[in-house]
């Protein structure tokens, strides 16, 4: 390793890698680098590239060799061969992965390069090094520039040594080398500080913050020396090592602790960075010498505020301790120096804060003993520690911990056990809430009962990836992840309990005689209604049971109380559920009534009966909470009290936890979002009760006492009373809807207070380019008053101010023209739209302010037509006319003195200009004394405008300096002032012949004409700025209005003029602002979209360049204006370049993020520059003079505020692989590194390194960032394993890179997000909304921001879900963050808290498949652990969806699985019970409930659907329906339709409608919302309705959930019907087909006795729910009805179908793979999954029994007997058809005339049989028909019973039967879909119906084109061979 001692080489000689450990976790140097163009590599370059992780220490040598073989190429061969020399060393026998291949293609390249053997030639190459780079170098080059040629330096006096015998070397080269020695440490690759650094001074250094910073860090004064144990002879060397100097507060731990160096370099300077940030705010810079006192406590109470808390908790005391006299400063230091040393190096351990408070807590007492206890009590001599080397924390501390993380991973089984049987990131963490942690002990004892597990696993490092651990398991801690829907009445009992109980009370009060609400008044009704109470007992006994059930796997790890607790709570339940059913016996002969109730019971209170007492004891715990909900400040402070007398009142009311405390909001909170619900659940209620329930009651008093009814099929309960299975029926759906219609109300309800809310906010207060010009004028005094902070001395200002400020202009066009040229750049505009919106910036010699001309457009026109046309007398009137439009007399002053001055400029005769100054006089002075119209003629004035017009632009032609040029502007010129001084002055001929006079002997002498002489050479480019404006003024008419054409212009444009006007805080200086960082995770995602990729075509021809241009018109024609101008001279290469750039940025690349993310740096530096030039000069224009000076110091600033890492998790593969996409990926994120300097890249490297001499895998941490061509390694730290087999990748990778960013503030950005100029000028607004004080309330903890859905464009369905996600990011976020709080983390552009989160566990949760939602878990930690989450609109991210139909139904999918994994966390369970009953509300019904309630929608169609198929087949509704009481009562029909209406899910759609109408203007809404309901979105939404509800139950049922990745391209692919079938057959063909069959039968069997009208109106949403899920998937597939397609399709699904299964088969080859895929879930659910789906299974065999006694041939017998003959038949079938399976496999070579014969026989037997069941037994045709609808259902049930059954059925020999019965019901299925398909195919319109259906209409046409081009292509192309 060239950075370590000298030469690469350890002190004994070895190698580096051959060290102790100790060596491994120094400064590596610059990681593997590579030459960015691709195409001119030649092999040397790559070699350094390739070198094997095993030999990663001699890649910086191959870089030396490949730096300097254009200098000297045999001292490049010499660096080769030591490198080769070095590897042989190192892996002797070539037993490293890669190593033999390297090696051997070292030696080629060696033995083709020409050799040297002379020892000088290196000698002086050496020298002449030294002295030519660094001695030159020294305080020249840039501290970066000096670190790669001091690592240079190094590896050349390495190779020296070994190519020079020692005796050799001579003096001067040993000097120099000793030189290099001493100083490279202080030459060393940074950050973003060049803390050691020589060389030139930067200037983020001299920045007065940063030194009192660095010198407060590096205060070690009274810091002991730490005396280091150690391992070698050598006395020189023990003394070194014993006495390690340390200069720094964070080195000194680093050798009492043995803390990586790379963690501390990076440590060192975020803990810099952040003093300097904290300190400066509200600074003054003059006598700036030393941290204020608060700075440091400040951080010290933001660091350790949940350390102190858990301290607390424990009830021990916190080590953070300050004995009297001493450095209180340097202390603290010391303290924050260590906990982020902690975490630095804690890696996967920082999702557990609480065990890092246990490390700090130890380590920090170890601190205090060595600093204030250090003195043996005998001798008196000094006692110090010191780590043996610096892995010592990470081998003692985080390796076990990790270790322990591992081994329960392994138990999870790649997520297929279930969570109850490991422990998860949660469970370990919780495991540190309880005061037995400290049985740890301290160094922790490997035998405590944390780290000791029955199954070690082996370490062997070639063990399978799968291997499991066996033996005894932990128990779970606090709480159990158990697998069951009643999760959701556990966790949320309150709100089901409501629900119950309300619906009681309705049906009873329903139920009672007048049927009027009233009616619990009366006596009887009101005692009923009592039963209540007995009905809440018995679910809180539910409830209690669950708790007791399900947290029985915890009970090992839970305290006593805890126990004791659960106990007494089920056995009080238990008891209230027996004492209240016995005491309400008892009072039913003691009647009572409301009003007697209340007004006798104070009289009477001791004759009252039991069941009353029972009742107010019951009620009483319940009266007590309701007190506390009033009083929340109360609530909070006694649960989050540690007193012990507080916890034992709370006990019983909730248990103690470390989260989940005192999360109660202040009292106008409290009232807003109690409001909202009352308001809703009122509605709610008298909804059910009026619609859903009262018109039930009258036919179910009917029915209830109809009797002798007659039945179709044998009743097995023929005498049951009350016909009750009638009655669940009927109100089975009736019930469902009215659990789920919440979520609808909650729909209605959350619009209207979102569309008032965002109305209030000035949401689309400028909407329209209308809109904006009008307010425009407004814009530059808001964007100062907003955006920019208050110069010294002036104060805030109102920012409506009539009255434009020139300064606030000057501020304002800065930021507006670098906005407009960012979107030129982004080709959103054109150049001359660029020209029209841009704002002037010099406005010092113009009177009137210059408003951008394309508000001025058509001004001049306009005003001239006046003037001409004006037939009053008066100047005054003209001039009201003029100035009655705001923006003409800016336009008409500003055009009159412009031209003045163009015209003045060009002059070089001093009479001419005496001319010009004389007209300009008799204008001014002629408006002056009113006499301008008579003065002037306006009729001359048009003719006096066209000449103007070709006079500037013969001006603004290029043109090269030659004559006629010249005359043409001569002749021109003159025409101008012949026509103003001839026919449009009066009296213009006397200035004429007055000049004449004043020069009348010069001018005879000279035969020149006026106004010859011109000057073109002088005009500088201001001047000419103003030429292209007046031209601009002059000709641009009406056309200008529709400036800019683009929408996404136009877009931008107008929200950020909206939000100007919007509520924020006000801006701080850029010194004041919060510090931030943004943290992308990348993993295998596009970069850059490459040539090859742009331009290749789909089967249909299509390429995503032609299809981007046909999306993009307008962007496309800006581009390729912008890349072929001449002027900005665009090589080929460039221009491809540019083009990848074009696509890239269109599409979700890393590329479009990164280029956004960059403008909040532009932003800065803009910023800072204002405020520097602002503070120089206070007239607000800038001083030219100093620009360079301020833009370095601008830059600085930037740097200390704002640093952008992105984690790209696997770079180091992609860099080390042969692949093409990794290599493009590689090249591509190494392109952005160089283009954007400051950009970070973090990335897990894993490298083979020789341990023990065995061969193992090491896991580092390393940011890098770009430089000098190459990519440079700032800091590696060692991890103690893979980080990412522990929990979900995502998080993994955020957390892994998460120690390399900087600031208060975090902001998480996906891969599919960008950014936009103008919203990164609000940032350091948005980050105030943290600073505390603001609001005199809680600071919140993450700031969630709104998002702009950027893809919307793409196809229908990508608009589709475009609205959707905009009125989720939105008004939904916009109703949850206010009034309901209970807005979570959605992933994205949200801002947390930095310093909150990364001590309390990062900014998402990892524990495998649990937090598979890992963004949202966030959030619910953030509240849990007492934060606070608000969403502002004012500013806004762009990001990108899913845009095709298969992408969009992998994301819902996705997250569904989500949710559903989320209803069974812990983290869902205490908030539901923590939160208080309005909250919680909130929180259930936009959470998992929203999934929930999907789910019960769908489930409603199935309850109504069989229990219509159970009276239709029992023959109860013809008989009911007939029946004359009913027949008159239209309420049972009324109340069958009621619930239909809920299927249509429209309600669903209104949040969208608002937030469009908000924003864009309701008739546009209107308009939107036809539109989309005509491109058919109602299919697909009632499709993803499917999705969600058929992935969140299975999820919940089985599990199975995984990450899927949807992809981010452009789809402009047709999907096979096979890759179709596979995605969606068990989500939603299987059950379509079901309920297609569930109609059938109701429509067939229910026929006769039934009303037409009825049956359409009830079953047209189901209809319309089953055409969704059976045909949306081929409806939104392009080309999906194309003949060809069409054939194509069948053939490959028939393919697929015949595939034989087996191992290594992939599920899109064959069937079989497929199927058994299909069935995963099933082989890891657990017995009551199992004995759930056999339940589920066997409703299909209802249709069998029902029409088997509807059968003619059953001739109407209503006994079991017919019912077991048609399973007679039904085996029969079976049986034949395995005989003739099995026959084929026996007979079908050998005996092959048997098999046939076989056939035969069977052909007759069925035939005689079919003869005698017609003739005899009266058969029909259609009994034949009616057997298919009764047998296909009871085979799938067959079907899925054995998939249940499995193991069973193998082990019986019957699975392959259940297979084949499996493959013949995909061929039906498949069939039954297909075939409308390729029906629809036949007609070509269809096709192009669809096709106009899915794209926008540009692209309709283009893709037409683009056929009918193929097609004559195919025609010219003559055959190849014929």
């Amino acid at each position: 390793m060239a950075s370590t001692s000298s030469g690469g080489r350890g002190e004994d000689g070895r190698p580096p890698q051959m060290q102790p450990v100790r060596s491994l976790s120094r400064r590596m140097t610059r990681a593997g680098t590579m030459m960015i163009d691709h195409a001119n590599e030649d092999e040397n370059v790559v070699d350094s590239e390739l070198v094997p992780s095993s030999l990663a220490s001699i890649a910086p040598v191959l870089r030396v060799a490949n730096e300097i073989e254009g200098h000297n190429p045999r001292v490049a061969y010499l660096c080769r061969f030591h490198a080769f020399e070095k590897a042989h060393r190192m892996d002797p026998t070539s037993s490293g992965r890669g190593v033999r291949q390297f090696k051997t293609y070292l030696l080629h390249n060696l033995e083709k390069e020409e050799p040297t053997s002379d020892p000088k030639e290196i000698q002086n190459y050496y020298q002449k090094f030294y002295e030519d780079n660094i001695q030159r170098g020294e305080g020249k080059k840039t501290p970066e520039e000096m670190a790669k040629l001091y690592q240079m330096a190094t590896v050349l006096y390495d190779v020296l040594k070994t190519v020079v015998p020692p005796g050799r070397i001579d003096e001067k080269t040993h000097r120099y080398a000793k030189e290099v020695e001493r100083k490279k440490d202080h030459y060393e690759h940074y950050n973003i500080l060049p803390l050691d650094a020589g060389g030139a001074k930067t200037a983020i250094m001299e920045l007065p913050e940063i030194k009192v910073a660095v010198r407060a860090v590096s205060n070690v004064e009274n810091l002991p020396q730490p005396r280091l144990p150690s391992s070698s002879t050598n006395p020189d060397q023990v003394e070194r090592e014993e006495t390690r100097s340390f200069n720094d507060v964070l080195e000194w731990l680093a050798l009492v602790f043995g803390f990586q160096r790379g963690n501390v370099a990076n440590q060192r300077e975020h803990l810099i960075l952040l003093l300097a940030n904290v300190d400066v705010r509200k600074r003054d810079l003059e006598n700036y010498n030393e941290l204020k006192p608060s700075t440091v406590r400040k951080l010290m109470d933001k660091y350790f505020k949940n350390y102190r808390s858990w301290c607390k908790y424990l009830r021990c005391e916190s080590y953070l301790r300050f004995p009297p006299g001493c450095n209180e400063q340097q202390l603290s230091l010391v303290y924050i120096g260590l906990y982020l040393l902690i975490w630095g190096e804690a890696s996967n351990i920082r999702f557990m804060p609480e065990s890092l408070c246990y490390i700090f807590h130890k380590m920090a007492n170890e601190v205090h003993g060595i600093l204030f206890s250090n003195v043996y009590p005998v001798t008196g001599e000094t006692y110090e520690a010191g780590a043996p080397d610096d892995e010592a924390f990470l081998r003692n501390v985080i390796t076990p911990i990790y270790q322990v993380l591992r081994k329960e991973v392994k138990r999870n089984k790649m997520g297929k056990a279930s969570h109850s049987k490991w422990r998860n990131y949660d469970d370990l963490n919780e495991y540190f809430w309880d005061k037995r942690c400290f049985r740890l002990g301290w160094p922790m004892k490997p035998e405590a009962d944390f780290f000791i597990h029955s199954d070690e696993i082996s370490p062997h490092p070639n063990e399978r990836r799968d291997q499991v651990p066996h033996g005894k398991r932990k128990p779970k801690t606090n709480f159990v992840e158990a697998r069951t829907f009643w999760n959701l009445y556990r966790s949320f009992d309150r709100l089901w309990m409501f629900l119950v109980l309300s619906l009681q009370t309705m049906m009873i009060i329903a139920w009672s005689s007048s049927g009027s609400i009233l009616a619990i008044f009366e006596e009887d009704v009101f005692k009923n209604v009592l039963t209540i109470f007995i009905t809440s007992a018995f679910l809180n006994l539910l409830q209690a049971t669950l708790d007791v059930i399900l947290s029985f796997g915890a009970w090992k790890s839970l305290k006593f109380s805890q126990i004791l607790r659960f106990i007494t709570k089920f056995l009080m339940a238990a008891m209230w559920a027996i004492v209240l059913p016995i005491a309400y016996s008892k009072s039913v002969q003691n009647p009572t009534g409301l009003i007697k109730f209340f007004s006798g019971w104070i009289q009477s209170w001791p004759h009252q009966t039991l069941y009353n007492y029972a009742i107010a004891l019951y009620v009483l715990p319940n009266i007590l909470a309701a007190v506390f909900f009033l009083l929340p400040p109360l609530r909070r402070i006694m649960e989050r009290s540690n007193m012990r007398v507080v916890t034992l009142i709370m006990w019983w009311a909730q248990p103690k936890l470390y989260v989940g405390r005192g999360m109660h909001e202040e009292m106008f909170a409290l009232f807003k979002y109690t409001f909202f619900w009352v308001m809703l659940l009122l509605s709610k209620l008298a909804f059910s009760y009026y619609v859903e329930i009262l018109p039930l009651v009258k036919p179910t008093k009917l029915i209830w006492d109809m009797s002798g009814l007659d039945y179709k099929w044998h009743e097995f309960f023929p005498n049951a009373t009350h016909n009750i299975g009638v009655i669940i029926s009927i109100w089975g759906p009736i019930v469902l809807v009215y659990f789920m219609d919440t979520q609808i109300w909650y729909a209605i309800f959350s619009t209207l207070f979102g569309g008032i809310y965002g109305a209030f906010s000035h949401l689309g207060e400028i909407r329209t380019l209308g809109m904006l010009r009008s307010r425009f004028r407004f814009v530059p005094s808001a964007f100062c008053s907003k955006l920019t902070p208050s110069p010294p001395g002036r104060p805030k200002r109102k920012h409506l101010d009539e009255q434009v400020n020139e300064n606030d202009i000057a501020r304002f066009s800065q930021m507006w023209n670098k906005f407009i040229y960012t979107m030129r750049d982004e080709d959103l505009i054109s150049d001359r739209e660029r020209d029209l919106l841009l704002v002037p910036s010099s406005s010092g010699d113009v009177t009137v302010v210059q408003w951008p001309p394309f508000l001025l457009a058509s001004k001049i026109p306009i005003a001239l037509d006046m003037a001409k046309d004006f037939k009053g007398k008066e100047d005054a009137e003209l001039f009201k006319k003029i100035k009655s439009e705001y923006y003409m007399y800016y336009a008409v002053v500003e055009a009159y003195e412009s031209m003045r001055d163009v015209i003045y400029g060009l002059l070089e005769d001093e009479s001419d200009k005496r001319i010009v100054r004389e007209i300009c006089f008799e204008i001014d002075d002629s408006i002056q004394q009113h006499r301008f119209l008579s003065a002037f003629r306006m009729t001359g004035m048009p003719l006096l405008s066209d000449k103007l017009e070709k006079f500037l632009k013969i001006l603004l032609s290029d043109y090269a300096e030659d004559e006629t040029y010249k005359s043409q502007i001569i002749n021109v010129l003159q025409d101008i002032i012949e026509i103003i001084t001839q026919d449009v002055m009066v009296k213009g001929h006397e200035i004429l012949e007055r000049a004449h006079y004043q020069s009348g002997d010069i001018e005879s002498e000279k035969k020149e004409q006026r106004f010859e002489k011109i000057n073109l050479g002088s005009q500088d480019d201001s001047w000419r700025e103003k030429v292209v404006r007046l031209l601009l003024l002059v000709t641009v008419k009406e056309s200008a209005i529709n400036i800019p054409q683009s929408i996404e212009a136009r877009r931008r444009m107008t929200f950020f003029a909206n939000s100007l006007f919007m509520n924020m805080p006000d801006a701080p200086r850029v010194r004041d602002m919060l510090s931030f960082s943004v943290l992308t995770p990348y993993y295998k995602e596009d970069v850059l979209y490459s040539e090859e990729e742009l331009n290749k075509e789909n089967e249909d021809g299509i390429s995503i360049l032609f299809y981007l241009q046909r999306i993009y018109p307008e962007e496309w024609s800006n581009f390729s204006e912008r890349v072929n101008d001449p002027k900005r001279t665009f090589s080929e290469k460039d221009k491809a370049d540019q083009l990848r750039e074009w696509v890239s940025y269109r599409g979700q690349t890393l590329s479009r993020t990164v280029r956004g993310m960059m403008y909040y740096r532009m932003a800065l530096e803009l910023q800072c520059f204002q405020e520097y030039t602002e503070y120089a000069a206070h007239d607000g224009y800038l001083p030219s003079a100093s620009n360079e000076e301020f833009m370095i110091r601008a830059r600085a600033l930037a740097d200390l505020k704002f640093t952008y890492v992105v984690s790209c998790q696997v770079y180091g593969n992609q860099k080390k692989s042969s692949e093409g996409r990794d290599r493009s990926c590689y090249n591509n994120i190494l392109q952005l590194m160089l283009k954007y300097p400051s950009l970070r890249v973090a990335y897990i490297d894993e490298r083979e390194e020789t341990i023990n001499k065995k061969s193992q895998k090491v896991f580092y941490s390393v940011l890098l960032k770009g430089c000098n061509k190459l990519d440079e390694e700032i800091y590696r730290i060692k991890l103690p394993g893979n980080p990412t087999e522990i929990g979900e990748g995502k998080p993994e990778n955020q957390n892994h890179a998460i120690i390399f960013t900087r600031g208060e503030a975090l902001q998480t950005i996906d891969m599919n997000q960008d950014n936009y100029f103008e919203e990164t000028f609000k940032m350091r607004n948005v980050l105030q909304e943290f600073d505390e004080g603001r609001r005199g309330k809680r600071n919140p903890t993450i700031l969630g921001l709104r998002e702009h859905i950027f893809t919307g464009s793409v196809s229908s369905l990508a608009w589709f879900m475009s609205n959707q996600e905009t009125s989720f990011v939105t008004i939904g976020q916009r109703v949850l963050a206010n009034p309901l709080r209970v807005r979570f983390h959605y992933g994205h552009p949200d801002i947390f808290d930095r310093i909150f989160h990364i001590t309390r566990g990062g900014i998402s949760k990892a524990s495998k498949i649990i937090n598979l939602s890992e963004d949202i878990f966030a959030g619910y930690n953030s509240t849990l652990r007492g934060g606070y989450i608000t969403h502002h609109e004012y500013i806004q991210a762009g990001k990108g969806r899913d845009v095709g139909m298969n992408q969009v139904s992998v994301f819902e999918a996705k997250v569904a699985n989500g949710n559903g994994e989320q209803t069974l966390s812990r983290d869902v369970y205490r908030l539901g019970r923590r939160f208080d009953f309005y909250r919680m509300l909130s929180f259930y019904f936009t959470t998992v409930g929203f999934y929930f309630s999907s789910m019960v929608t769908v489930l409603t169609v199935y309850v109504f659907l069989y229990g219509r198929l159970y009276l239709v087949l029992s023959g109860l509704e013809k008989e009911i329906l007939q029946s004359a009481t009913v027949h008159q009562s239209k309420a049972l029909e009324e109340a069958l339709a009621a619930q239909s209406v809920f299927q249509l899910g429209f309600l669903m759609v209104l949040p969208m409608v608002m937030e469009i109408g908000l924003e864009k203007g309701f008739r546009t809404a209107l308009g939107d919302f036809i539109i989309m309901q005509l491109q058919l979105a109602s299919v697909f939404f009632t499709f993803q309705l499917g999705t969600k509800a058929h992935y969140f139950g299975r999820t919940i049922l089985h599990g199975g959930s995984k990450y899927r990745a949807t992809g981010r391209g452009f789809v402009v692919f047709h999907a096979k019907f096979a890759d179709n079938y596979r995605l969606y057959s068990r989500s939603h063909f299987v059950k379509g087909l079901e309920l297609v069959m569930l109609l059938i039968v109701y429509q067939v069997y229910g026929n006769s006795y039934r009303s037409s009208s009825l049956y359409i109106y009830i079953t047209f949403s189901m209809w319309f729910l089953v055409t969704s899920w059976l045909f949306a998937p081929f409806i939104f597939n392009p080309s999906g009805f194309e003949w060809q397609k069409t054939v194509d399709d069948w053939t490959d699904w028939k393919r697929w179908m015949g595939n034989r299964g087996g191992i290594g088969i992939v599920v899109e080859k064959s069937w079989e793979s497929w199927w058994e895929s299909e069935q995963e879930h099933l082989k890891h659910t657990n017995l009551r999954g199992r004995v759930l789906e056999i339940l589920l299974a066997l409703r299909f065999l209802l249709y069998q029994y029902g029409i088997v006694y509807h059968l003619n041939v059953a001739h109407r017998d209503t006994t079991l007997l017919s019912y077991g003959l048609s399973w007679g038949v039904l085996l029969s079938v079976l049986l034949v058809l395995k005989m003739v399976s099995m026959g084929r496999r026996k007979f079908g070579t050998d005996f092959q005339v048997m098999f046939r014969i076989l056939k035969a026989l069977l052909f007759l037997g069925f035939l005689s049989v079919m003869t005698v069941l017609f003739v005899v037994c009266g058969l029909t045709i259609t009994d034949v028909c009616a057997s298919f609808l009764a047998f296909l259902p009871t085979g799938w049930a067959i079907l899925l019973i054995g998939q249940a059954l499995r193991g069973v059925l193998k082990g019986l020999g019957f699975w392959d039967s259940i297979k084949e019965l499996g493959r013949a019901y995909e061929y039906i299925m498949g069939l039954l879909i297909f075939m409308p398909i390729a029906v629809l195919s036949w007609f070509p319109f269809v096709s192009e119906f669809q096709t106009r259906l899915l794209f926008n209409q540009a692209f309709s046409r283009g893709l037409q084109i683009s056929m009918i081009l193929a097609g004559k292509k195919d025609k010219e192309t003559p055959a190849p061979s014929k």
